[in-house]
């Protein structure tokens, strides 16, 4: 070990000033000079550049740097070093990391209430699941995130341990532990930071509202939140997607059912390690209306379970905040607020945050629920709302998208609410980044205005839509018979030349043209070549489906959120199951896991290859009715959202 070379260096060091005592002076100078410069070069070889140890990360997490100032100052003046970029390369090894929504705990009154698991597989072992010609996964197995589990999948509530205990801002702290506070379950994505390095955890079960970050490398928790709370009754918050910024200064946090974006402000160390994160509550975004202000949020104290402790605060003010009504133009963020400008281009009817999307340029934009969408400067306290738009002009339900030069694609889909389920949607727009201003100023409506680059002709008139002719679609859907459509996951290639966007219901990958923003193919995700529909040879989604229900439709993927693998050849998809914990009217699927894309085609196509699948019959939660689906009867609650890549550390 290197604790037994160094002691090895010290013997011979102390061996050799005996030797020198007894030689002459000349000979000493002589003999010191070149001990000297090999116990140097033997140091340093033992401690390679860059090289952190478990020790070390535990130390700088330890750290307590400035804490970053109120007011309007931008962060990035008062922070440490930007994340440095992931080390992965083409040929980099990687993992592969998905978010399963179903309960870890039995005997639940509901469907994603309490814990839920993260499943983890290293990019080796999948490919050697995909060079082989047998669907069974048994040599597959999933990584641990917990010292005394040899394998996965990781459980929520052991990742973060269920005694930790939550601290207001002025270091106001309740003695109450995570165990007893309500919602901790629902993980509904882990999101990557532009080092590859940390995660955050999304926690969505209604009125729980938590965000955590988890190291990659070493699989633990290194902070836990929880949002402000906001209603008129009862702290109404949850997390639906929290993102990281492009230079990896901040963290911006959808805090849906509170209407708000919320920022964590992150602190590094020269090498890119977080060594301290502060929730800054004089950076928010309300974009309802009557705002009220019910719980603060907090952060949560003691170890994890590897032992080390969480870091973590909450700074700044509401009185700061971005707490209005209105909006920079004048008119209302929300739509029937009392006072405001006439609000053009449609409305803002429920603008539930969905996923704040960054840009280069220190911009996000934010999606909501009802349609309309807003774009904030977010390097400001609190962050400015810079562009603003009602939902004719960019439909609802808004869900993901993704910069691509300075291109940023925003896609709509089907509304999670009930309303949903009689709705169809796939609608793609694109924004200039450059045109919003640098800096604050007039904002004027809808402007600069979007490139609607694709709106699916059968699209029904609801989201601010009025182009089309039906006002609902009642397919319901099962794949055999529905019409219905619903945009959800969306990424480039890798070379930024197409963008990919999957169709949860009728299980299909849309393919744009990056430069021209023209839809130029279609491949599917139930035949072996992608080509062939539910009528040719049939692709591994049928083979690993679940079996234990008669009526449930085999291969049906459900397609939900996705990414690319780091050299390229793959898209990584989460493949909802057949009890889905969210949206259920349009994500019931059969074969829950991870799908496995083999990109085609110089990236105009693909076809899927593989599911590593998921299981989870712990959970027996009763399935009950599934709007425009199945009433699954079976024992199988797997039911994973999302899925991402991040290097495999050293």
């Amino acid at each position: 070990s290197k604790h037994n070379q160094r002691d090895r260096y010290r013997f011979v060091f102390e061996l050799s000033l005996q030797v020198i005592m007894n030689l002459s002076f000349p000979s000493k100078l002589i003999f010191g000079y070149l001990l000297a410069s090999s116990f140097i070069t033997s140091q340093t070889d033992a401690a390679a550049p860059g090289e952190i140890s478990r020790d070390t990360n535990k130390r700088a997490r330890q750290l307590k740097d400035t804490k970053s100032p109120k007011g309007t100052k931008s962060p990035k003046a008062t922070k440490s070093p930007k994340a440095t970029e992931s080390p992965m390369s083409d040929s980099s090894p990687y993992e592969v990391w998905a978010a399963d929504q179903s309960n870890s705990v039995p005997g639940q009154t509901g469907k994603g209430l309490l814990g839920s698991y993260l499943w983890i597989w290293d990019s080796e072992s999948m490919t050697d699941y995909l060079k082989s010609s047998s669907p069974e996964q048994e040599d597959t197995k999933p990584i641990s995130c917990t010292p005394n589990d040899e394998f996965g999948p990781c459980n929520l509530l052991d990742v973060f341990p269920q005694d930790l205990t939550s601290c207001k801002k002025d270091n106001i702290c309740d003695m109450t532990p995570l165990a007893d506070l309500p919602g901790f379950g629902r993980l509904h994505g882990v999101l990557v930071d532009p080092s590859g390095r940390y995660v955050t955890a999304n926690i969505f079960a209604l009125g729980g509202g938590y965000v955590g970050v988890i190291d990659t490398k070493t699989k633990e928790a290194v902070a836990l939140f929880r949002v402000s709370g906001v209603a008129a009754t009862m702290p109404l918050r949850s997390v639906h997607l929290s993102t990281w910024t492009k230079d990896g200064s901040a963290i911006l946090v959808a805090n849906l059912h509170a209407k708000m974006i919320e920022r964590i402000d992150v602190v590094r160390d020269e090498d890119g390690i977080i060594t301290d994160l502060n929730f800054n509550i004089g950076a928010g975004v309300y974009m309802g209306k009557d705002f009220n202000l019910v719980e603060e949020a907090s952060w949560f104290v003691g170890s994890n379970a590897f032992g080390n402790p969480l870091i973590g605060s909450v700074i700044g003010s509401y009185t700061d905040a971005n707490i209005g009504d209105l909006t920079p133009s004048g008119a209302c963020k929300e739509s029937g607020c009392l006072t405001g400008l006439r609000m053009v281009g449609g409305s803002r009817p429920n603008n539930v945050p969905i996923t704040p999307v960054p840009t280069a340029n220190g911009n996000a934009y934010v999606t909501l629920g009802g349609g309309g969408l807003f774009v904030l400067k977010t390097d400001t306290s609190p962050m400015q709302i810079i562009g603003e738009y009602g939902n004719a002009v960019v439909n609802g339900a808004g869900v993901v998208g993704y910069e691509v030069g300075n291109k940023v694609f925003i896609e709509s889909g089907v509304s999670a609410s009930n309303a949903g389920a009689t709705q169809s949607m796939f609608s793609l727009y694109v924004f200039d980044d450059t045109l919003f201003p640098a800096s604050g100023g007039a904002v004027q409506q809808n402007v600069p205005a979007p490139i609607q680059a694709f709106k699916d002709p059968n699209n029904t008139n609801t989201g601010g839509n009025v182009d089309n002719i039906s006002t609902t679609d009642m397919t319901g859907q099962l794949p055999q018979s529905s019409t219905r459509r619903d945009a959800h996951g969306l990424w480039p290639t890798i070379d930024g030349k197409y963008i990919h966007i999957n169709d949860r219901i009728q299980n299909i990958v849309e393919v744009f043209d990056a430069k021209t923003s023209e839809l130029v193919n279609t491949y599917d995700l139930v035949s072996a070549d992608g080509k062939s529909g539910r009528y040719g040879p049939s692709g591994p989604c049928r083979a690993v489906s679940v079996t234990d229900d008669a009526g449930l439709v085999l291969n049906d993927p459900a397609p939900d959120l996705m990414e690319i693998s780091p050299d390229g050849k793959y898209f990584i998809l989460a493949f909802r199951g057949p009890a889905p914990v969210t949206v259920a009217h349009a994500a019931q699927g059969s074969c829950p896991g991870v799908g496995i894309v083999e990109i085609t085609e110089n990236g105009r196509s693909g076809k899927l290859v593989g599911v590593l699948r998921t299981t989870n019959t712990l959970d027996d939660v009763i399935v009950g009715t599934v709007a425009g689906g199945h009433p699954y009867s079976g024992s199988e609650r797997s039911d994973p959202h999302y899925a991402i890549t991040v290097p495999k550390w050293d």
